[in-house]
């Protein structure tokens, strides 16, 4: 039995969710998502909640119960507060700043890095050393700001570079003489 697959996923005042078929719509005050989950599993719409149950009793079924159930869970999480993943930029001259939708990062290279910003996120840059990568979908939310890491990941010795702001890096010592 799949823990997270038992539970119920509650909607909130101002949500709606419609369900036609194996696609499930919902509705709230950031926007609308969708997912369609497999025909492993059946959802269904009661009493202001969300409930996944499997189709038989297959080890697919039991796997996707749980993955769908979380999928849903996001969605509601998505139209109601939103995803959000913030960067922190370490470095001597490294900064950014949001021009429109695009995202200046100076980061040591020979040229500035123009990151172009999707239009399902926002991103902002309060100060120069801090990124906000903000949006509905988990999923795009979190590539978008990997793909901001990717250009200058942090380093090991002095910790140069786009880390996410509750990222351990594990420092290492310098050569000795």
């Amino acid at each position: 039995m799949s823990r997270i697959g038992k539970k119920p996923v509650g909607l909130p005042g101002g949500v709606t969710a419609t369900i036609s078929g194996q696609t499930i719509e919902v509705k709230g005050p950031k926007g609308v998502r969708t997912f369609t989950a497999t025909d492993d599993v059946t959802l269904a719409v009661e009493d202001n909640a969300i409930s996944v149950t499997p189709r038989g009793k297959s080890k697919r079924a039991r796997q996707q119960w749980g993955m769908s159930r979380t999928q849903v869970a996001n969605l509601v999480t998505g139209v109601t507060d939103g995803f959000k993943k913030e960067l922190e930029i370490n470095g001597v001259g490294y900064r950014a700043a949001v021009q429109g939708k695009v995202l200046k990062l100076s980061l040591g290279y020979s040229h500035d890095v123009d990151f172009e910003i999707p239009d399902s996120v926002t991103v902002t840059a309060a100060k120069p050393t801090e990124i906000t990568v903000a949006g509905i979908d988990q999923q795009v939310v979190g590539q978008v700001a990997a793909n901001i890491r990717e250009w200058r990941k942090p380093e090991p010795y002095k910790g140069k570079g786009i880390r996410y702001k509750d990222e351990f890096i594990f420092r290492k010592e310098g050569k000795k003489k």
